[in-house]
């Protein structure tokens, strides 16, 4: 089974944004759907749409710059 960052997909309350993918992004978004489905026990793939905003959470979750960044920045406007 393949060790995907991602493992599930919260539905939230949207914040609507158009953002242009090159097709080649967009080509690795439907891939990364399609293995997310097939190592969940061959569940549907999810609308690769879907898989952008949890590989942004995850991205930021592991980037100690921003996250030490954000902590900073939150204490100086308190």
């Amino acid at each position: 089974m393949t060790k995907l960052k991602l493992e599930t997909i919260e539905d939230d309350k949207p914040v609507n944004r158009m953002v242009k993918f090159p097709g080649a992004i967009y080509r690795d978004l439907t891939a990364y759907a399609e293995v997310l489905a097939r190592d969940g026990g061959n569940t549907p793939a999810p609308d690769p749409i879907k898989l952008v905003v949890p590989m942004i959470q995850r991205f930021m979750a592991t980037d100690k710059a921003f996250r030490k960044a954000r902590a900073q920045f939150r204490q100086t406007r308190l």
